[in-house]
C-alpha cells in the first residue's frame, strides 16, 4: 500500500512541477499565461506525460514485458475496442442522471479539444501513460499487498478517478478505473487497458469535435428522451456480449 501512495504522489507530483516549469518558460517566452492557451496546455500535458513515463520505466515502478503480446491476442484487442464503443452512451447518460457537480477543467479541456494536436494529448498520451501509472504500476503492488482483488482494483479506480482533480470526471473516471483494473488484472498487461482508453478518448474527442456544445444531452441529440433510452439499451447490447467476450478471452 506504501508503494502506492508513493507512486500516485510522485505522478501528481510531476505533472504539478513540470507544468510550472512549462508555464514558466512559456510565459516568458510568449508573455502569455501557458494556461490560458492551447498551445500551452498541450504542450504542458505532454511535457508531463512524458517525464512520468521517463520516471516510471526508469525507476522500474512500471514493468514492462512483451510476454502478453507475443500471444497475438487480437481478437481480444477488437473485444475491448467493441466494449469501449457500447460503454460510452450508457456512462454519459448515467452521468446525466447524477447530481451535477463542480467541473473545473471545462476550459481547459474544450480548449484542448478544439485543436488538432490536442488529441496527442488526450487520445495517445494519456491512455498510455496513466495505464503505466495506475495499472502497471500503482494495481501491481496493490494487488501484491491485498488477497482480495476487487478491494485493490476499487482502490486503484478511486485513485485513478481522483487524479484528474476534476468532480464531473470523478463518477465516469472511477467506473472506467474499474473495468480497466479488472482487465489487468486478468492479463497482467496494461496493453488492454490502453487499448480500451484509447478508444474511450479518441470517441470523446471526435464527439466533442462534432457537437462542441458541452451541455449537449442525449435527449437533445438523439431527438427524445425514449431514443435516448433505445440509443442505451442499443449500446448496452454491444457493451455486455463484449464483457461477456472478455470474461471467457482474459486469462486468469
Amino acid at each position: 500500500m506504501k508503494k502506492a501512495i508513493i507512486y500516485f504522489f510522485a505522478f501528481l507530483a510531476i505533472q504539478v512541477v513540470a507544468g510550472a516549469i512549462v508555464q514558466g518558460i512559456l510565459t516568458l517566452t510568449t508573455r502569455e499565461s501557458a494556461s490560458e492557451t492551447a498551445t500551452g496546455i498541450i504542450l504542458i500535458t505532454a511535457v508531463y506525460s512524458v517525464i512520468t513515463a521517463v520516471v516510471f520505466l526508469w525507476a522500474k515502478w512500471s514493468k514492462v514485458s512483451r510476454h502478453w503480446i507475443r500471444k497475438r491476442p487480437w481478437v481480444i484487442l477488437i473485444w475491448c475496442m467493441v466494449a469501449a464503443l457500447g460503454a460510452i452512451i450508457p456512462s454519459v447518460w448515467i452521468q446525466e442522471h447524477m447530481p451535477v457537480l463542480p467541473n473545473f477543467a471545462e476550459s481547459a479541456f474544450e480548449l484542448i479539444m478544439k485543436d488538432r494536436w490536442g488529441y496527442v494529448a488526450i487520445g495517445l498520451l494519456a491512455p498510455l501513460v496513466e495505464e503505466m501509472v495506475f495499472r502497471g504500476a500503482i494495481l501491481r503492488v496493490l494487488l501484491q499487498w491485498c488477497s482480495k482483488p476487487w478491494v485493490s482494483i476499487a482502490i486503484s479506480a478511486l485513485l485513478f478517478a481522483v487524479a484528474h482533480m476534476n468532480p464531473a470526471q470523478l463518477p465516469h473516471a472511477f467506473l472506467i478505473g474499474l473495468l480497466l483494473g479488472w482487465m489487468y488484472y486478468r492479463t497482467d498487461s496494461i496493453i488492454p487497458g490502453i487499448v480500451y482508453h484509447w478508444i474511450n478518448n479518441s470517441v470523446a474527442y471526435v464527439m466533442y469535435n462534432l457537437y462542441p456544445d458541452p451541455d449537449l444531452t442525449l435527449a437533445q441529440l438523439f431527438g427524445s428522451e425514449r431514443t435516448a433510452l433505445m440509443a442505451v439499451g442499443c449500446s448496452l447490447c454491444i457493451f455486455l456480449p463484449a464483457l461477456f467476450q472478455l470474461n471467457q478471452r482474459l486469462e486468469k
